[in-house]
């Protein structure tokens, strides 16, 4: 049998407007998603700014089809430096639309006043007595110095700070007090901190003043001890031990080092600035035909040979300096210490020898200093014996630095000066050649007249001049 064609269902008016206005629907959707650009406020629709900050707005921002994002700026300038109230417009228009954008921007004082303590957030004071005010500053960035209108509240333990500026921006700060004696009592060395004494010279005790915050003058209860043995050439400490009445200890130590002393009669020869090619290798033929030792301050000049040689030739080397610019190395402790230490290594690679005597240059007593920084000799006679290094200065110049310009007026210069009553440190510099040449006459009347020779190294008693920086 044949099969029999199924009729088509005849759509209804209804149903055909239905579907007409879906697909109309869908077009305008579309034409709105593809060609109506989107409007973005980049910013609250309620700005409020602060006054005499700075402002900048951000406009608004264009999507459109292609992707493209135009920042559009309003029509109306901001003021930020008085107070004002502010309704921005922003206006956008393309081929099609115009857009109207609107926005409040507020020009007010917002910003909290500052303020500031004196001391700490948490202040300690002596128990049985009553707290000190430290003090306090409050400012505003419009009212300015507002410190009068500070309110002060105490309580048990701790201070409440307030205050509102003129546009009733409000700040606090809080204090915590606390009767508790925190602080150690302070030990003052009378005398040095760094003593030389001559070996079985007895020792001198000079005392500390103790003061304390709580209470006051606590030197009669200072607990000393040392480990002082003047019969031994050595480094010993002086130990001063206090305590307050709140259990609060302090120690503080004294160094003492005690060395040989220099002998009378005696001279002992020292150079510094080289070595350098040319004399201080005749200096050195010198003293080993005459059967004499020497003390070495070196620099970083000079052949690294003449270094070795003044070592293992039985001679004393110390440190002068790398640089001898006093523009540089008296222009800080650190600068001093680098110069020094260019040396102290140079020694070291070469020698092995780990040498702890210095020379100052000018020396200990030199007035240059002052030029490049106030007091610094002062710092550095006591910094240098802090690091174990100790210094040497002379009583004796030769003047072959100033006015003794050849090997004659050198001569008559140092043997003018010598004393059978005292040592003799003789400054003199193995750069110059007069030096050089004078060197051979000046031994030889020094035998001739009875004194003997000696160096200096770290156990004997430093010659030490005036410091007057």
């Amino acid at each position: 049998m044949l099969k029999k064609k199924r009729k088509k269902r005849r759509i209804s008016k209804s149903e055909y407007f239905i579907k007409i206005n879906i697909i109309l629907v869908l077009v305008l959707f579309t034409f709105l998603l593809l060609f109506v650009p989107k409007v973005t406020l980049n910013s609250p629709l309620k700005e409020i700014v602060n006054i005499n900050s700075s402002y900048t707005d951000k406009g608004i921002t264009i999507n459109n089809i292609i992707g493209n994002k135009t920042v559009v700026k309003p029509i109306s300038i901001i003021n930020t430096n008085k107070y004002n109230h502010y309704n921005i417009k922003y206006i956008y228009k393309d081929n099609i639309f115009t857009y109207h954008i609107h926005k409040e921007v507020i020009i007010k004082d917002i910003e909290k006043p500052k303020i500031k303590l004196n001391g700490k957030l948490t202040e300690y004071y002596c128990p049985n007595s009553n707290y000190q005010e430290q003090g306090y500053k409050a400012y505003d960035n419009v009212d300015k110095d507002i410190t009068n209108k500070v309110k002060v509240q105490k309580l048990k333990d701790k201070i409440i700070y307030t205050v509102e500026d003129s546009s009733g921006n409000k700040s606090e700060v809080v204090r915590n007090i606390i009767a508790k004696d925190v602080e150690k009592p302070i030990i003052t060395l009378n005398d040095d901190s760094n003593i030389f004494l001559n070996l079985n010279e007895p020792y001198k005790e000079a005392g500390v003043i103790i003061k304390d915050n709580c209470d006051g003058d606590l030197s009669s209860k200072v607990e000393v001890t040392n480990n002082i043995d003047n019969t031994k050439i050595g480094d010993y400490k002086v130990t001063y031990k206090a305590k307050d009445n709140s259990n609060n200890k302090t120690t503080i130590t004294r160094n003492i080092k005690v060395r040989e002393p220099l002998k009378p009669n005696t001279i002992y020869l020292t150079f510094d600035d080289g070595p350098r090619d040319g004399t201080t290798d005749v200096i050195l033929d010198i003293l080993k035909e005459k059967g004499v030792k020497a003390t070495f301050f070196v620099t970083t000049n000079g052949s690294d040979s003449l270094i070795k040689r003044i070592v293992d030739e039985g001679h004393s080397i110390g440190i002068h300096t790398a640089s001898h610019r006093y523009d540089l190395i008296y222009a800080s402790v650190d600068n001093y210490f680098n110069d020094l230490e260019q040396v102290h290594e140079r020694i070291f690679n070469i020698t092995g020898v780990d040498t702890k005597l210095i020379r100052f240059p000018g020396g200990s007593s030199n007035t240059i200093s002052k030029k490049y920084k106030e007091g610094i000799m002062s710092t550095l006679i006591e910094d240098v014996l802090n690091k174990d290094y100790q210094y040497y200065d002379w009583n004796i110049d030769s003047k072959d630095a100033s006015s003794a310009t050849n090997s004659h007026k050198l001569y008559n210069s140092v043997i003018a000066s010598l004393s059978h009553d005292k040592y003799n440190v003789i400054l003199m510099h193995d750069t110059k050649t007069y030096t050089r040449d004078a060197l051979a006459n000046i031994i030889d009347y020094a035998k001739n007249n009875g004194y003997n020779f000696d160096v200096l190294d770290i156990n004997k008693m430093p010659v030490r001049q005036k410091v007057n920086n």
